[in-house]
């Protein structure tokens, strides 16, 4: 019986899977990152350096603690007992450093925020801890009608344009997937220098507390569900752009994984399935996605990707309109 070869490519590194452990809690406990390189994870990603953290004169942020602490998955109270959120820019780069030393795998740096200023300046502080590569991690909630999708991609552009400018190390771009036209972006994205695109940001939406009545956080983990929104953008994208593609959010299982594959995905990236199953979760993924692709008689994780693009697989349109009609059609009620 023939192992199948696992390796991939991603951001002009050679990975030994494609199985890369996502910015979170996790990756921020050194004794959790040995344990997830122990597991088979490929790569990392630390978390994320938030724009919160650095002071407000050098980032020009007008307020953005207040509007925007609470707005992504990674956010300072995803996890309080986790003291990454709260490190200042120097203790975060210091640890940061240490997480590096401290894996044989990949590390990648991330920073998170949406304003420039302070970003070109810790951008390339990021780069001189060692790390392989950096994650842009950019969300903004636009709220001022005066402001068009327009001028918000711009901004997104002429940010991911600056941080390329200024480090040599490959950049990622983490996203969200609420773009009028997400080809268009991404195209733009991959022009302004982007290596590679992470699909898709999952961001954290506030509740109201009926007994306060006031906003609050209210974390939800992924479920395997909400791969099918990467699924469908991957494998539109995977062959308009000669950029890598990582899928996030809803990775929980191997058939999503290899479906990923399918699509055009490099590497999946995974955080919720790990804290609910533990990093050594991650070697029962990965002896699942073996065992897939050889029952399936394939003889690598290269030969898989991209193979049920848009322009590989026998029905394009399942991946746009007509795939909401047929689902309609296809659907029949327990009633």
């Amino acid at each position: 019986m023939m192992i199948p070869d696992l390796s991939t490519h991603y951001l002009g590194m050679t990975l030994k899977n494609p199985l890369v452990a996502a910015a979170g809690p996790l990756t921020g406990d050194l004794d959790s990152l040995r344990r997830l390189e122990d597991a088979g994870a490929s790569a990392a990603v630390f978390p994320s350096l938030f724009e919160e953290q650095i002071e407000h004169d050098e980032m020009e942020i007008h307020n953005f603690y207040e509007f925007q602490a609470f707005s992504n998955a990674e956010s300072p109270n995803y996890f309080p007992e986790m003291v990454n959120y709260n490190l200042g820019p120097d203790e975060y780069l210091e640890k940061l450093g240490r997480a590096k030393q401290s894996v044989s795998i990949p590390v990648m740096g991330s920073l998170n925020g949406w304003s420039d200023g302070g970003w070109i300046r810790y951008a390339k502080a990021i780069e001189q801890t060692g790390v392989d590569a950096l994650e842009l991690n950019v969300y903004f909630v636009p709220t001022d009608p005066k402001i068009t999708a327009a001028d918000i991609e711009k901004q997104y552009v002429d940010l991911v344009a600056a941080v390329h400018q200024s480090i040599s190390i490959p950049l990622a771009v983490k996203i969200g997937q609420n773009f009028t036209s997400l080809p268009n972006f991404a195209q733009q994205l991959a022009e302004a220098g982007a290596d590679g695109l992470v699909l898709f940001n999952r961001y954290l939406e506030a509740d109201i507390n009926l007994e306060t009545l006031e906003y609050h956080p209210d974390l939800v983990l992924s479920n395997r569900h909400e791969a099918r929104t990467p699924i469908r953008w991957i494998g539109i994208l995977r062959d308009q752009l000669d950029l890598s593609l990582a899928a996030s959010s809803g990775v929980h299982r191997a058939q999503g994984i290899v479906k990923l594959l399918l699509a055009g995905a490099d590497i999946t990236m995974m955080t919720s399935i790990l804290l609910m199953e533990g990093p050594e979760f991650l070697s029962t993924l990965l002896k699942d996605v073996s065992e897939w692709l050889i029952d399936y008689e394939c003889d690598s994780v290269e030969q898989l990707k991209g193979s049920m693009s848009q322009g590989n697989c026998p029905n394009p349109s399942a991946l746009e309109r007509a795939n909401y009609m047929q689902a309609l059609i296809n659907y029949t009620s327990r009633y």
